[in-house]
């Protein structure tokens, strides 16, 4: 569990509580993700558009992460499932490090559990967020 304050758009809160509320309706193999990014949601702080900082991770943003224990970096930009493709670094915001990522600043380690056991990540860089270029409804 993290102590660090985190972050959510009203306009991201607003679909990806839609989009919860869809997934979670029926039987889902990503039911236990999906319960886990609605635990995120809970903890967060929503914020307008405007004012979200322009350091946080947003939905549709690019993050640079960098798994802490290896040392590699990684760049990702956050999407809804359905536009979930790793072949062009496009990540789920339902897959364990979307949902780790999600709403936390530049520079915050997150650490989470794996099947291997926690892991931890660190945001590095936020090349590209949204709101931070005014394109507030991606």
């Amino acid at each position: 569990m993290n102590d660090r304050r985190i972050f959510i758009t009203q306009h991201d809160r607003e679909r990806l509580t839609f989009m919860l509320d869809e997934a979670l309706a029926g039987p889902n193999r990503d039911a236990a993700f999906l319960k886990e990014l609605a635990r995120e949601l809970d903890i967060a702080e929503t914020v307008d558009s405007k004012a979200v900082p322009a350091d946080v991770v947003t939905m549709n943003s690019r993050v640079i992460v960098k798994d802490v224990g290896t040392g590699e970096t990684s760049e990702y930009n956050l999407v809804f499932p359905d536009q979930a493709d790793m072949a062009q670094g496009r990540l789920s915001v339902v897959s364990p490090i979307g949902t780790a990522i999600l709403g936390y600043a530049k520079g915050d380690t997150i650490t989470w559990q794996t099947p291997g056991g926690p892991r931890q990540i660190q945001i590095v860089d936020i090349p590209y967020q949204p709101e931070a270029a005014g394109d507030y409804h991606l």
